[in-house]
């Protein structure tokens, strides 16, 4: 679970900060919205937002402290590398702090199962001793974790219940830039807390992991938002609110939620099994030069480099060499690194994929049996 201070996270080449919502001191995102931004339906979205909140909840965690003479970092080490800065050398007298109870910090979720299911970010519980579910009406359920999926930060819980109210995801890949979006959750552990906005952008690749594809939005979202759902304006999840944009650390009104279609299929393997399969291919890619490109007569942003292969893995015993430049990935076009890891990761393990490549000017298509992301050393 981690500490209130928001982490940051390199945008583009630029360590901008990108604050992750944070469990501890609730999470996430400050995001102010003007009002002219949304062409409000007739009589508002009341009826809406009456119908789908009782599916929204708060999610209460709490975490052991970690013991004052335990070794490496502590979970709140970066409020202390701020403490140091600005007050001078008092690291070691805060270690030395008395264990003051466990740690709580709050979060936002929703259910999709009248039995209980309930999503969230993996932040919110990451860590967590216990997780307890809060409703509007103040009833209380102690909840599971079915499982987690750090690299799309998604989790999945479960409490005991039945005929519970629920939400359905929708399309995110339908959503447009410009259309209206509702977001909801316990800001500040406040309660449900309704905002509205638009969709600013579609896809965005904030450094946060290996499978960035955020939605960003302008819809006023804070710290206690994490978890907590992003509808269109028929009700439907189109994204579970993560993360924000912030260069000093304020809200600079950005914010970034992950696209249902993706949350969607990381819920249902959790379902499952409580873990998620992903194909591993075991390359290491690097993006194709001008100078190899103007070689090979490759367009501008058109495949990428193989580096190296791993031996043994998939992409070895197929006879990947490096210097190939893969272009496609079972008929998905590669134009960045990025392209090839989500393209091999959402394909299933031990399945036969295939591969196009280009292997000294001459066009070649292998046949590959994926393994198993989760026990693989190399992505």
């Amino acid at each position: 679970m981690e500490d209130y201070m928001s982490r940051k996270i390199s945008l583009g080449r630029t360590p901008l900060a990108v604050a992750l919502a944070a469990v501890l001191g609730t999470t996430s995102l400050v995001a102010l919205t003007p009002s002219s931004a949304l062409a409000i339906p007739p009589g508002g979205y009341a009826d809406l937002i009456e119908d789908f909140s009782p599916a929204v909840v708060l999610v209460e965690v709490s975490a052991k402290p970690t013991p004052a003479n335990a070794e490496g970092p502590l979970p709140n080490d970066e409020f202390l590398k701020e403490f140091q800065r600005r007050f001078g050398d008092r690291l070691p007298e805060l270690r030395q702090l008395p264990d003051e109870g466990a740690r709580r910090g709050v979060g936002s979720g929703f259910i999709i199962s009248s039995d209980g299911l309930i999503v969230t970010n993996n932040h919110v519980v990451d860590g967590a001793s216990s997780v307890t579910i809060k409703f509007a009406d103040g009833s209380e359920h102690e909840a599971r974790v079915v499982g987690t999926d750090p690299l799309t930060d998604i989790a999945l819980l479960d409490i005991e219940g039945s005929d519970l109210p629920t939400v359905s995801f929708g399309s995110s890949e339908e959503m447009r830039v410009g259309d209206e979006v509702i977001a909801m959750g316990n800001p500040f552990g406040l309660g449900g807390t309704v905002t509205t906005g638009i969709v600013s952008a579609k896809d965005r690749n904030i450094n946060a992991g290996p499978f960035d594809e955020f939605i960003q939005t302008d819809a006023a979202i804070n710290r206690g938002n994490s978890g907590g759902p992003l509808f269109n304006d028929r009700g439907e999840v189109i994204g579970v609110n993560t993360a924000i944009f912030s260069p000093d650390g304020a809200s600079a009104g950005i914010g970034f939620a992950v696209p249902s279609d993706l949350v969607s299929r990381i819920v249902a393997d959790l379902k499952d099994d409580g873990k998620i399969d992903r194909g591993w291919l075991g390359v290491r890619i690097k993006p194709v030069s001008d100078e190899v490109a103007s070689v090979l007569g490759l367009d501008a942003g058109e495949g990428i480099q193989v580096e190296g292969v791993i031996d043994g893995s998939p992409a070895d015993k197929v006879g990947l060499k490096a210097g190939d430049i893969v272009l496609s990935f079972d008929g998905t076009p590669i134009n960045e690194a990025r392209d090839l890891t989500r393209a091999v990761g959402n394909a299933a393990p031990d399945t036969a994929s295939k591969i196009e490549i280009l292997r000294r000017g001459d066009r070649q298509t292998l046949d590959v049996t994926l393994a198993n992301r989760a026990t693989a050393q190399d992505a």
